[in-house]
């Protein structure tokens, strides 16, 4: 069943830059109050780059307690952000100590979460969708199932959660998207001139092979019924991507897919970012939850 949840206040388009707005969110003081998660930073030497990458994972509070396994939801930055990102300008840590759920902040520079058009050697889709989750559940505790993972991030990352997930239906579960940049590659660059070098070098020139296979509006269209995960989509009400979620959205609809999609009052920008990867996370633990019940039968 659709589940669209839509709180929209006076829509105000923005044409400023859409990246990852470096506006500082309130220091996260509150995160005193969530001690319990452990915090770790690691690094591994991923075969899709042939290099080494890091990332931050944070475990649950009763990680340490004894010897279960924990369901994943990898968390993706923004263009011009890193690994660190989620962990420092939002409180993070906090609203992940309410779930029994591990989640892992990995670093992909400016990729796009993409196997680049240009470059051979910058295969980010791949360490995104095999070499991370092999390093996750070969190092921790993890859920080694569909049923048990999510992927989810912010503008970018948006773009690039839902896209790993549909290529990836089998490994994931649940796919979020915080004001996601769909349209990267599509006509953004005409949109953002000062995006036009890097998505370039990541999707080709227009009308590329990689372009076309990147493209999420086409996947979603193309994908069987059962291969589509949950989706979770959400854009604030002056962010400029507001139309291209709209569209989106409208394609999910059309194929009577499982989703959720709110907008509320917010920019591109941390504040609204904070507030909303709250209900992301509620809404992966619900999904799982539900999705391991339902394995079990």
């Amino acid at each position: 069943m659709n589940k669209v949840l839509v709180r929209c206040l006076l829509v105000v388009l923005v044409t400023s830059c859409v990246a990852q707005v470096p506006t500082k969110a309130t220091p996260p003081a509150a995160r005193m109050a969530a001690s319990c998660v452990r915090v770790h930073d690691g690094a591994f030497h991923s075969s899709a780059l042939d290099r080494e990458m890091k990332y931050r994972i944070l475990l649950p509070c009763t990680y340490q307690r004894g010897s279960g396994r924990f369901p994943v939801l990898y968390l993706l930055h923004g263009l011009y952000g890193d690994y660190l990102n989620w962990d420092t300008r939002t409180n993070l840590e906090l609203y992940a100590s309410k779930y029994q759920m591990i989640v892992v902040t990995p670093d992909a520079g400016d990729s796009w979460y993409t196997n680049s058009a240009t470059d051979a050697k910058e295969k980010f889709e791949d360490y995104i969708a095999k070499d991370i989750v092999a390093e996750i559940d070969g190092k921790f505790r993890t859920i080694r199932s569909r049923h048990a993972r999510a992927i989810a991030g912010l503008s970018m990352g948006g773009y690039g959660a839902l896209k790993v997930a549909l290529r990836y239906h089998e490994d994931f579960a649940f796919a979020g998207s915080l004001s996601g940049a769909l349209n990267a590659s599509l006509d953004l660059s005409e949109q953002q001139p000062a995006f036009r070098d890097q998505l370039l070098k990541v999707f080709g020139t227009s009308g590329s092979a990689t372009r076309a296979d990147n493209n999420v509006f086409s996947m979603i269209q193309s994908a069987s019924a059962n291969d589509i995960p949950y989706f979770y989509l959400a854009c604030g009400s002056a962010d400029a991507f507001l139309p291209v979620n709209r569209e989106f959205v409208a394609q999910l609809s059309a194929r009577a897919a499982a989703y959720e999609y709110h907008e509320t009052a917010g920019g591109h920008a941390w504040d609204y970012w904070d507030r909303s990867v709250q209900d992301v996370l509620r809404s992966a633990a619900e999904v799982i939850s539900e999705q391991r019940r339902r394995v079990s039968e």
